[in-house]
């Protein structure tokens, strides 16, 4: 058994067919056809069941392609550890953040990184929670920012800060300039324009307004965080959003509150006993010094021990 027949095994098996695979691998049918019959040969089972329209994996081909997928995986881990530079003198750093902290977080972030370590490439990809970690798991992503609310155990989950959700306006409403804090009874006759209910921002924000007994007045939902900043920023309506966002450069004023705001942890998020390159562990140990990052990051850190390789 070669690597060549687990790829070709998985190219099958995601594209549902021999046809669309071998177009996929650039390779006839016929090769491919024989490829797979030597595996299974080699094996002694079929993988795949022919008999159908669509071509599916046995049972037995299921619970292979499920390992094939993770060795695969291991192999590229390794490959990468190979070409791993100590001095950080070059590399690639694959980082993934859900869109709140998107943001406020990254600029910062990168501000600091690149001028540590100007040589190291970096990918930046705003994913939700459930792409983050299949990108975690299938090794597409190195690290990631998000929150400590991870299903699968295969996923590490170091706190880095707890972040505070703040009440926000733009120049046209009536409390843009208000320093006075906002009582419960007040909060609650506010217009709002908030994410839509897929957001994890919105969960947090929606049991806020539950723990407060309040009923907000939803008038506006949106699924994009700069499409809602600009809601906000040109309409007389309030929104709750981590309290950074709210900068006099992005025309927006944070509306103190009579009581504490909704509080959320968020974690440094990479796979468990995988091979972590050099840059995505600078990386980790400078998020968990978001606090020195002055104006704009997170001022609250949670305790935490430094991550290492």
């Amino acid at each position: 058994m070669l690597l060549r027949h687990l790829r070709y095994l998985l190219a099958v098996a995601d594209h549902g067919g021999f046809t669309r695979a071998a177009d996929a691998l650039h390779v006839s049918q016929p090769t491919l056809s024989q490829q797979i019959r030597q595996l299974e040969d080699s094996l002694g089972v079929e993988l795949f069941d022919r008999t159908a329209r669509t071509i599916k994996p046995t049972d037995a081909g299921a619970a292979y392609i499920e390992c094939a997928r993770r060795v695969l995986v291991e192999l590229e881990a390794g490959r990468r550890a190979l070409h791993d530079v100590k001095d950080l003198s070059r590399g690639t750093l694959r980082l993934a953040m859900t869109p709140t902290f998107m943001a406020y977080l990254v600029g910062p972030l990168v501000r600091e990184y690149t001028a540590r370590f100007a040589n190291i490439q970096l990918q930046i990809f705003e994913l939700s929670m459930d792409d983050i970690e299949a990108g975690l798991a299938d090794d597409s992503l190195d690290v990631a920012i998000a929150f400590d609310q991870v299903r699968s155990a295969d996923i590490e989950c170091i706190p880095a800060f707890v972040e505070t959700l703040g009440v926000m306006v733009g120049p046209d409403h009536p409390l843009f300039e208000s320093e006075r804090p906002l009582p419960a009874d007040e909060l609650a006759q506010l217009s709002f324009a908030l994410l839509t209910p897929g957001f994890v921002t919105r969960t947090c924000i929606d049991a806020f307004f539950q723990a407060q007994a309040i009923t907000p007045r939803v008038t506006i939902e949106v699924n994009s965080v700069n499409t809602l900043l600009e809601v906000i920023r040109h309409s007389p309506v309030a929104t709750m959003l981590p309290e950074p966002i709210a900068t006099q450069s992005r025309g927006l004023h944070k509306v103190p509150l009579a009581g504490q705001g909704p509080q959320r942890s968020a974690a440094l998020l990479r796979r468990k006993n995988n091979y972590h390159s050099a840059a995505s562990v600078e990386f980790a140990k400078m998020v968990m010094g978001l606090s020195s990052l002055g104006p704009g990051g997170p001022a609250q850190p949670a305790a935490a021990a430094t991550p290492t390789a």
